[in-house]
């Protein structure tokens, strides 16, 4: 005999789910909350996308299939010089602060995951597979997300791909619930007396918390992560506030070289024979042919400083640090470029891990406090931070100001 779908016993019975919190009113003060809130997570992780110039090199593009998804890129500015670590500050931020608002909706809404029949006509289907593509996308963006910020890569494939067209099937079915939905859920907070629908239970339990309670309980773990998690965007005292943070706590070491780092030159397999001063050169090849250049040749050209931050994809970023080295527009005048420098492909001696080489646009060659740096607030670059020379340019993201430089090529890419 089949289970009849009406069986109190059953999820597909309205009567399984007893929660009296459950409601159009509960469910569409959530859903407000994150359609606005969604939508900025949205526009700046396209920014951080665009921060990447993936349009300039292939080995800045991630998603080389990307086709019209790419509409939108543009060439990433340098001013402000925090532009990056604001962008991605707020993404990261606000993204995992929104966790236990998503995981409240969806808790709100599970009865319908398990409606019969599963279409009751072809726009109720249509209704379905978008609410499938939005409860899918949702928890899979946000858990890559998350994976990424605490650097534990156990997902197949690179986080980037995964997540920008992750991001676009999610954003797609988003859009469409929100039309659909947006209109019912601004006459449902209107409404004094909440209208009965499919979310509430024929048969509720004896309520143990007000649905007023319950979004107070929701608002407060948002404030808790929120709390745990921001202060990796600053330094000082704050920053041991960010508890689930890999980037939180004390800073990592004393003495001017003691900020924050992803990778270490053991893990990117740096040879120090390899940058002693009489074996390292860097190489600058362009218009007017190749020099080749000794960190100690280096250190005598003009130097210049710079205060910029640190701010990587994973939402952590340093204070502005003080920089001093000579200006990638200096070292394209080297090789036929005074009045004109161009884009620049770097290369590293970096082993292991992405972005072993990185190509920079002509506007951040161009601007002053771009710098091939050698010395970090008045100290020699430390071996973990890049020494003997690497790239700080302003609003980048931090894997594009490449460590370890060996090599760099200027001309059009």
């Amino acid at each position: 005999m089949r289970d009849d779908p009406r069986d109190p016993r059953l999820p597909t019975s309205p009567g399984f789910w007893r929660s009296p919190l459950r409601g159009p009113w509960f469910t569409s003060v959530l859903g407000l909350v994150l359609l606005a809130c969604i939508t900025v997570l949205f526009v700046t992780g396209l920014l951080s996308y665009a921060a990447y110039n993936p349009n300039l090199s292939p080995v800045n593009d991630k998603t080389p299939d990307k086709g019209i998804l790419g509409f939108y890129l543009f060439t990433w500015p340098t001013n402000p010089h925090w532009l990056y670590r604001l962008n991605q500050g707020v993404h990261v931020t606000l993204g995992i602060t929104l966790i236990p608002v998503l995981l409240a909706k969806l808790w709100s809404v599970v009865p319908r995951l398990f409606a019969l029949p599963p279409a009751r006509s072809l726009t109720h289907a249509l209704e379905r597979i978008s609410l499938i593509l939005l409860v899918g996308g949702g928890l899979f963006e946000f858990v890559t997300g998350v994976l990424n910020v605490q650097l534990d890569y156990v997902f197949p494939g690179s986080f980037y791909p995964l997540h920008f067209y992750g991001a676009w099937v999610f954003f797609a079915a988003f859009v469409a619930h929100a039309v659909l939905k947006a209109p019912t859920a601004l006459r449902n907070l209107r409404r004094l007396r909440e209208e009965r629908n499919d979310l509430v239970s024929p048969r509720p339990a004896e309520p143990t918390v007000s649905r007023r309670g319950a979004l107070w309980f929701v608002g407060g773990g948002s404030l808790l992560l929120f709390a745990t998690t921001v202060g990796q965007n600053f330094g000082g005292p704050l920053r041991r506030t960010a508890l689930l943070a890999p980037h939180g706590g004390a800073e990592p070491g004393s003495g001017p070289n003691g900020f924050q780092i992803n990778k270490t030159a053991a893990y990117a397999g740096i040879d120090t024979a390899e940058t002693a001063g009489d074996a390292w050169r860097l190489v600058v090849t362009g218009r007017t042919g190749t020099v080749r250049l000794s960190r100690a040749r280096l250190a005598g050209l003009a130097l210049h400083s710079s205060a910029l931050p640190i701010a990587c994809v994973e939402g952590w970023s340093t204070p502005d640090q003080w920089w001093r080295g000579v200006r990638l527009r200096d070292l394209a005048a080297l090789v036929g470029y005074e009045d004109d420098p161009p884009d620049v492909f770097v290369e590293s001696l970096q082993r292991r891990g992405a972005f072993r080489k990185a190509a920079l646009r002509a506007n951040q060659v161009a601007d002053p406090r771009s710098l091939l740096a050698l010395y970090v607030n008045g100290e020699e670059l430390s071996p973990d931070h890049g020494y003997p020379a690497r790239i700080i340019v302003p609003a980048a993201p931090g894997v594009l100001n490449t460590k370890w430089v060996v090599r760099m090529t200027f001309g059009d890419l």
